[in-house]
């Protein structure tokens, strides 16, 4: 016993293993070697095994929320279910309109219809549509909802409107 103590302590190779890095594990008096522990990025250590991951549940959502965001250069239509989680969004740079074209009404069309075909695998048939900015492609994507086979049960306008707003600058002397 003493003399494998002795063994262990004088052997350079046990030593080079160690300051490599190389982490050993005993267990039950045995020395097991290549138990090699990676570090990652966080500070914790990881298994050289991957994790399992669950497979995503596909949601079947009948009813929920359209959301579309009409400014002067962009329109932005996003879909949700009632909880208000996106289920489906689009806009005009995704659908390849550039520069003035991104804000016509025809642009706000073509984000609906793309927008309601991404979530046609969910089962969406009726929403609620709310309405914020004063762009041109507000009228027409409200229209493309319900030309795209989607049931609007109503409409609300949330444009943030200001209480008074900003101090006005002051009159011009001439």
């Amino acid at each position: 016993m003493a003399e494998e103590n002795k063994k262990k302590e004088n052997s350079p190779a046990l030593e080079q293993e160690e300051s490599a890095g190389a982490v050993l594990a005993e267990d039950a008096g045995e020395v097991k070697e290549g138990a090699v522990k990676e570090k990652s990025s966080k500070g914790g250590t990881k298994s050289a095994k991957g994790k399992k991951r669950k497979k995503k549940e596909k949601k079947s959502v009948t009813s929920g929320c359209a959301y579309i965001n009409a400014t002067y250069n962009n329109t932005i239509v996003t879909l949700t279910d009632q909880n208000g989680d996106v289920i489906s969004w689009s806009n005009a740079g995704e659908n390849g309109f550039k520069g003035p074209k991104k804000a016509t009404p025809y642009a706000a069309q073509m984000i609906v219809k793309r927008a309601i075909e991404k979530a046609k695998g969910v089962g969406l048939r009726d929403v609620l549509v709310f309405v914020k900015g004063v762009g041109t492609g507000r009228e027409s994507a409200v229209r493309a909802l319900n030309a795209n086979g989607l049931n609007i049960l109503a409409i609300k306008d949330i444009t943030p409107i200001p209480h008074n707003g900003c101090r006005p600058r002051k009159p011009r002397r001439v």
